[in-house]
């Protein structure tokens, strides 16, 4: 790679950014950690009930969370909001429901009619393009995304779909790499189709992949990769574990991390280690769910954390992921792992 690549991996609460520069060791590459797209619309939308506006949401289909929390509040509070078509599947997938949450589907609004607008999109190359060149830095031309996609289904649900995904993925052979999309994203990735268009030479990939990918990358966990690890990523959201030897994946689960305390993350684990935890135990407590080879035996000893909820983990004396020396931006490195850069 002789070229800069801009590196983003958007997660619920914070976007975190690398703008990797081949000529210069990866500790020196200009790096920040900024509110994901999610909050900083949420905010928009904050401040236009607080101002009495209706507003009108356009762009692209993104991630929800933060934003969805807030146009909720928004309608409840009297006022209104309108959403193209195309901005509205941030909110559900199914179009019906949207409207059943009393938001009105509309392609534009006239220059007479009172609203704010507000634009939607996982990625703001406007505001980032403002960021580096305030620095005397080049925008780069190569941008490298990671962001949670559920998948596309407009009759099962996300939970579902999103494991039977992962599930597809582990009895296929589970290469981490080939979820790092350099061209063809496949239709039921809707999330990641949506940052192409706003990017069209982007390469996107998942953040549960991306999260993987860099805690292989740590050099002290290399050596233990022939052996087996447990990565373990617990973001702001989302928890997700894998077992993975080699460069394969064996199993994984994934739980929403506001539900786990550290007696029921301990059990998890233990259970996942012994080969015992089942997808419907997963689903049925709120999570995503779990799915494990037939090939995959009990053990996996060596436990390895990262994200931003690490702490959670802490009196369990797992090691700490930190490749490059930034646990913060594990997943960059791990798309540019998935790169084949790093």
């Amino acid at each position: 790679m002789t070229e800069s690549v801009l590196v983003i991996d958007v997660g619920s609460g914070t976007q975190d950014i690398l703008l990797y520069q081949p000529e210069k060791t990866i500790e020196n590459c200009p790096k920040f950690i900024v509110p994901s797209r999610t909050q900083t619309v949420a905010a928009q939308i904050r401040k236009a009930t607080a101002q009495g506006k209706d507003i009108f949401l356009k762009g692209h289909l993104m991630g929800g969370g933060a934003c969805a929390l807030a146009l909720k509040k928004h309608l409840t509070s009297g006022l209104k909001a309108y959403v193209t078509p195309q901005a509205a599947l941030t909110f559900n997938d199914n179009l019906a429901r949207v409207e059943g949450m009393g938001i009105v589907l509309r392609e534009d609004v006239s220059e007479s009619e009172s609203v704010t607008s507000i634009w939607l999109g996982d990625v703001d190359t406007f505001s980032l393009r403002q960021a580096i060149e305030a620095f005397s830095l080049e925008y780069p031309q190569k941008l490298a995304v990671a962001l949670q996609d559920h998948g596309f289904s407009v009759t099962e649900s996300n939970r579902i779909l999103r494991f039977r995904l992962w599930e597809e993925f582990v009895l296929q052979g589970g290469d981490l790499r080939k979820l790092v999309f350099t061209q063809d994203i496949p239709e039921v990735y809707t999330r990641m189709r949506a940052v192409r268009e706003i990017v069209p030479k982007s390469i996107v990939t998942d953040t549960g992949t991306a999260a993987l990918l860099g805690i292989m990358a740590d050099p002290l966990v290399k050596p233990h990769l022939n052996q087996g690890i447990l990565a373990v990523n617990i973001g702001n959201s989302h928890t997700l574990a894998a077992a993975i030897r080699g460069d394969r994946v064996y199993g994984i689960f994934e739980q929403h991390t506001s539900m786990l305390n550290l007696e029921s993350l301990a059990q998890c684990i233990q259970r996942f280690q012994a080969t015992e935890l089942t997808n419907a135990e997963v689903f049925e407590q709120g999570g995503h769910g779990a799915t494990l080879h037939p090939q995959m035996q009990p053990g996996w000893d060596f436990v390895v954390v990262t994200g931003p909820r690490r702490s959670l983990a802490k009196p369990l004396c797992w090691y700490e992921a930190a490749p490059f020396g930034d646990m913060m931006l594990t997943g960059c490195f791990g798309l540019l792992a998935g790169m084949g850069i790093i």
